[in-house]
């Protein structure tokens, strides 16, 4: 039961944050596989209405997550020239 309260809050904090799930896999102390395979495989079969809205939440950060990398590169590059001037 304690299982099926972790995997629920999981998934609000995902809804409630748009967070992403390596972002609420350091909020709740477990692995990236653990809270995708959690929301993606258990959620649905708990509560589906919550899983739906999850669900969201992923695509979007999947359609998102290549101008999250360009902007991380970016950063990085900026930073290291800074640092030398």
């Amino acid at each position: 039961m304690k299982e099926y309260a972790t995997i629920i809050a999981m998934g609000e904090h995902i809804v409630d944050c748009s967070d992403t799930v390596r972002g609420t896999a350091k909020v709740f102390g477990a692995s990236k596989t653990t809270v995708h395979d959690a929301l993606t495989k258990k959620l649905p079969q708990i509560c589906p209405e919550l899983a739906y809205d999850v669900r969201l939440v992923l695509d979007k950060n999947k359609k998102e997550r290549h101008l999250r990398g360009g902007k991380a590169t970016s950063l990085k590059f900026r930073l290291l020239r800074e640092k030398k001037a």
